[in-house]
């Protein structure tokens, strides 16, 4: 009886034992071998021809020490307001590009303004160690919650909107979804990227993205089972010409940032948000299918998508469409 125990746990074992070894082999084999996804020919990319190239007017940077002691940069438009607006800036980006829209909201008194450089991007990020990374899986949602408690200290009457654009609106709705998500009192989402598969994302984001898909899929297997020593690696690289580079952007992320600026599962992360909530999306959006938002988001929240005919990814942002669609319903929050 004892001997046929025996011989029955070790061909449990071995059983056991011989499925790991496929499984991490099939998990290396997916990190060591993969190569850039490249966008099809016919993928015209990312247009920047919109993005303003004068920048004098723009806020000095200024900082915050986030729970690791790291100082985070942040750009601060002032109002004489009881609201407070946080804008977080797309992927490769800094938080110079909002130069119009926060402009344009704090000189009419609309909200004071906040648009912090995440973490690994701005002038003050590019360091080796943090250019294009961060620590952990879910740090950026961390250092949003940290900035916010620091606004919180010198304003503690106000209302606080969270907003975001491309990847960066996908990290305010990862934030609507973590614990932090009531800190914000509404939410301000700008052709927010929800996910590589999602029904409003393009193949490749139009051609702004290059992604590893097999190193994506071997870490996610390594991570499913604790594993996070190669989180390090790159997945993702854009697509940014050379001609409008200033050496400030990021031209690739590593696994643990590329899942930090996204939602954790958007479907989720959209129904935790219950406060107001407005999604502005141009039809010719280059990275995203603008007429599938209003299905999905109504699908899992309540909110207002709007479309705006004839506008582009970075239009949604610089454009002066954008301006009296943002100025109504920043007028209209805590109004009964």
């Amino acid at each position: 009886m004892g001997e046929n125990v025996a011989k029955i746990r070790k061909s449990i074992l071995t059983s056991v034992l011989i499925s790991a070894v496929i499984y991490f082999g099939i998990a290396a084999v997916f990190i060591l071998t993969s190569k850039p996804n490249k966008p099809d020919t016919d993928q015209r990319g990312l247009s920047f021809d919109e993005m303003p190239r004068d920048l004098s007017r723009l806020p000095k940077l200024q900082s915050f020490v986030a729970r690791d002691g790291i100082q985070l940069a942040y750009r601060h438009y002032p109002a004489d307001s009881d609201k407070i607006v946080i804008l977080i800036h797309g992927s490769s980006g800094h938080s110079s590009y909002w130069s119009a829209l926060g402009e344009l909201v704090s000189s009419e008194g609309l909200a004071q303004v906040y648009t912090p450089d995440v973490r690994g991007h701005g002038p003050t990020g590019l360091t080796t160690k943090s250019r294009g990374d961060v620590d952990y899986i879910g740090q950026l949602v961390d250092d949003v919650a940290d900035l916010i408690t620091i606004i919180e200290k010198d304003n503690p009457e106000t209302m606080l909107i969270l907003g975001g654009h491309s990847s960066g609106g996908g990290l305010a709705v990862r934030f609507a979804g973590s614990r932090y998500g009531q800190k914000a009192d509404a939410y301000l989402l700008l052709a927010p990227y929800l996910k590589y598969n999602a029904p409003t994302t393009r193949p490749n984001a139009g051609g702004w993205v290059s992604s590893y898909d097999g190193r994506f899929a071997g870490l996610a297997m390594l991570n499913k089972v604790g594993i996070t020593w190669f989180n390090h690696l790159t997945v993702l690289e854009f697509n940014k010409p050379e001609e409008i580079r200033s050496g400030i952007e990021v031209l690739s992320y590593t696994y643990r940032l590329s899942r930090s600026y996204n939602p954790r599962n958007y479907k989720k992360d959209l129904s935790a948000i219950t406060q107001p909530l407005l999604v502005v999306v141009g039809t010719e959006d280059d990275c995203f299918y603008a007429e599938e938002y209003k299905p999905l988001i109504s699908e899992y929240t309540k909110g207002q998508v709007k479309l705006l005919p004839g506008v582009s990814h970075m239009g949604v942002v610089v454009g002066p469409e954008v301006r009296p669609v943002i100025r109504e319903w920043l007028e209209g929050l805590g109004q009964p």
